[in-house]
């Protein structure tokens, strides 16, 4: 970015790419000067084949390095050569880790509380019809077979059929 013009002191560019610059400038002992391209653009290919921006003038041999924080596209990289990225933005969010607690009903978590008291009022409802059914109308069964119709039986009865066992 471009810094404030302060009690008359030229205007010059700072930030952390051209910190980046600076180091470089020093390590390897060179000097360069900054110009933004003339038509302020990041550079995209243009119908007639050719770039326009930042790209345009690294293609054209205009400026030998580009420095911008520059989307790195298979088209762009097909022309010039870049760096691996060294400053990364990206949205993150923190949250407290889950505390792991072991909770003996979770498999009851599959449906709401009021829905587990419907199934358990129906199978108490159907257990004791059956048990009733089968004491106003006992079943006539062959001699030597052993049936109990006791309330017990009855509920285990409808409960197994609920859920299938």
């Amino acid at each position: 970015m471009m810094s404030e013009n302060v009690l008359g002191k030229p205007k010059k560019y700072q930030g952390f790419s051209i910190d980046v610059l600076d180091a470089l400038s020093n390590y390897l002992g060179f000097k360069y000067e900054i110009y933004v391209a003339p038509d302020h653009k990041y550079g995209s290919l243009q119908p007639d084949g050719q770039w326009n921006g930042l790209m345009g003038e690294l293609v054209f041999k205009r400026a030998d390095v580009g420095l911008s924080a520059l989307t790195i596209t298979p088209e762009r990289e097909s022309v010039v050569d870049f760096t691996t990225r060294y400053m990364d933005y990206s949205v993150g969010v923190l949250l407290r880790k889950a505390e792991r607690t072991v909770d003996m009903f979770a498999c009851l978590a599959p449906f709401d509380l009021s829905l587990w008291a419907c199934i358990a009022g129906t199978v108490l409802l159907i257990g004791i019809l059956v048990y009733l059914l089968n004491w106003l109308n006992p079943p006539r069964l062959p001699m030597g077979s052993v049936s109990s119709t006791t309330l017990y039986n009855s509920m285990w009865f409808v409960y197994g059929s609920f859920v299938q066992q």
